[in-house]
């Protein structure tokens, strides 16, 4: 059972939420699935998901990263590192679900790891999907706010003086009217024409950092530009964006599954030729907007474009679009999860008391929206989101695929392990090891910074 998905950190629709559900949650694959799967996705094909799966709203923040980790070039050179493992992890995930024989990535762990670990990764795909369904509403105060400015040709300063145009009026509005509803039906196929405005958008957003650095507005004029990171741990602070950022892994495996052909390298070449092209889309954004705003540069960069700016306002309208259509999809992925979780401990299969379902679903969605919604109208900027759940991204790169690797060849039978065994489930207890690491550090320092720091500076 195969068929092609869009990642948890962009914006395609039914197909990759009905993917990350859990099994228990839906039976009915939507129609034609049986004549996809004898098709079958083309290598290029995959590559363009990968890449749709991977780019997303947190591109905002990458200028903003780089100006943490000290400059460009270490900015630049910690992508690269990284990239290695990120590549290294798809492919780890592609082996594991051979050897599993499972389509989506919290069932492969389940199936490698037990079932303890699977449900740890469960409720880290819900974590992961709630924190990112709070960016996304902040993202929305962030844009609605210059883009009121720009309608109303006044200030910021000025059209946030009235209630009406507060941000926190802006958020609950477009939340309560636009996202809570798409939010609460069963299928969310019906929003896959949206995803192609999305994928537009967010090259849009690219293109234009990249004018706007060469040619500069005059009201623009950057900060000092740091060229080399304050300390060696400085460096570290860039990590949860950039994981953030290429967290595609967790839509990786139904991918994989959906290929004509599924071999491991033909599906190592599908992968680094994708990563290399998001790597080009963050590099372009994060090196053009963190040089044009030096240390000034907000933590969502276009928030350092004046609003008169008709080119970014259409890049900010875009945005709006992208995260007004990626919420409810999201909220469908976590919901998902939390159903299957939910059967599960209560031993049930899929019900078909449709009532009970109804009510069950409408219960989950509003608790859901008015918790998403209640800290984003608080939290002041989509950096302390991403600074916490860029470690949970982490774990699902690095953790889980190490983990997986290393139980799929301990299960191996053989009496005498080649230096190719020993290589590979050394290379899972580094994988493990690595994003142990990332997870520790850059949860560590985000509470520290954003919750100690913040509360103490106060």
């Amino acid at each position: 059972m195969s068929r092609p998905d869009i990642g948890i950190n962009s914006e395609d629709a039914g197909e990759r939420a009905w993917l990350l559900q859990s099994p228990n949650v839906d039976t009915a694959p939507p129609q034609g699935a049986e004549e996809g799967r004898r098709e079958g996705t083309s290598p290029v094909s995959a590559v363009f998901i990968v890449v749709n799966a991977a780019l997303g709203a947190g591109l905002l923040n990458f200028p903003a990263a780089f100006n943490l980790a000290g400059g460009v070039t270490s900015g630049v050179s910690l992508q690269m590192c990284m990239l290695v493992f990120i590549i290294g992890g798809l492919v780890v995930l592609a082996y594991c679900s051979q050897v599993s024989n499972e389509i989506t990535y919290q069932e492969v762990v389940r199936a490698v790891c037990g079932r303890v670990t699977g449900v740890i990764c469960e409720v880290a795909i819900a974590v992961y999907t709630f924190g990112t369904c709070i960016a996304f509403l902040i993202i929305i105060g962030d844009q609605l706010d210059k883009l009121i400015a720009a309608v109303a040709q006044e200030t910021d300063r000025t059209v946030n003086s009235t209630w009406y145009t507060d941000r926190k009026f802006t958020i609950f509005l477009t939340s309560v009217l636009i996202i809570l509803p798409l939010s609460i039906p069963k299928e969310i196929g019906f929003q896959k024409y949206a995803s192609a405005v999305s994928v537009i958008g967010t090259w849009y957003v690219t293109v234009i950092i990249i004018i706007r650095y060469i040619w500069p507005d005059e009201e623009v004029s950057p900060g000092y530009i740091p060229v080399r990171p304050s300390s060696w741990t400085a460096v570290f602070n860039a990590m949860p964006t950039i994981c953030f950022g290429f967290q595609c892994h967790v839509s990786s495996v139904p991918v994989y599954n959906s290929m004509r052909k599924r071999e491991i390298r033909s599906w190592g070449w599908v992968v680094t030729l994708a990563m290399v092209i998001c790597l080009f889309v963050y590099t372009g954004t994060g090196v053009c907007g963190f040089l044009s705003f030096g240390s000034s540069v907000s933590q969502d960069v276009l928030m350092s474009y004046p609003s008169n700016d008709i080119a970014v306002a259409v890049a900010r309208f875009f945005i709006v679009i992208c995260v007004v259509t990626s919420y409810p999809i999201l909220h469908f992925c976590g919901r998902a999860v939390l159903e299957g979780l939910w059967l599960r401990f209560r031993g049930e299969s899929m019900e078909v008391d449709v009532v009970r379902e109804r009510r069950r679903r409408v219960v989950q969605t509003v608790l859901w929206f008015c918790l998403t919604l209640l800290l984003a109208l608080f939290i002041p900027d989509i950096g302390r989101v991403i600074s916490l759940i860029g470690g949970l991204a982490a774990c699902f790169i690095f953790v889980f695929p190490g983990l997986c690797l290393i139980q799929a060849k301990l299960s191996e039978i053989q009496e005498v392990k080649p230096a190719s065994w020993w290589a590979m489930v050394s290379y899972g207890i580094f994988m493990v090891t690595v994003g142990a690491f990332i997870f520790g550090q850059t949860t560590t320092n985000a509470i520290f910074r954003d919750l100690i720091h913040h509360s103490g500076s106060n």
